[in-house]
């Protein structure tokens, strides 16, 4: 999309922008860098084996649930996170919904209406509740 890629500040690049007068209905999937200053009603996926970075501008809003390995926010989020790798929150960052990840960051000012959920003791319970289940 662009000729030479924007480089946000914290070193990732602009593949992708979906600016502050666009919405989308519907499911959005991505590889690469995504910065998003509009609004989208819908998941919002990387794909699967690629490398890929969302960023949420303070002006940005998402409605659905978000699975993306890199999660940069400073926008409006309503829905599930799901952060293979990080999580940051920055201090305008309002997100309602869990927030799965392996690191996270969140800055002050930032608020969370629901649970931070560590993936790596996520993963350790699955075993225990499958068990558990099928026993009888």
């Amino acid at each position: 999309m662009f000729k030479n890629k924007p480089i946000l500040p914290d070193g990732h690049a602009i593949d992708t922008l979906i600016g502050p007068q666009v919405t989308i209905h519907g499911d959005l999937v991505f590889s690469g860098g995504l910065y998003v200053e509009g609004r989208i009603h819908g998941k919002v996926i990387a794909e699967e084996g690629e490398r890929a970075v969302l960023t949420l501008a303070e002006q940005g809003r998402i409605e659905g649930e978000v699975q993306v390995p890199v999660v940069i926010l400073n926008g409006q989020l309503q829905g599930d996170v799901y952060a293979a790798e990080r999580v940051e929150l920055a201090a305008k960052a309002r997100v309602t919904g869990n927030v799965h990840y392996r690191i996270v960051e969140m800055r002050a000012g930032a608020t969370l209406t629901g649970r931070l959920i560590h993936v790596d003791a996520e993963t350790a319970a699955a075993p225990v509740a499958t068990l558990v289940a099928s026993s009888g």
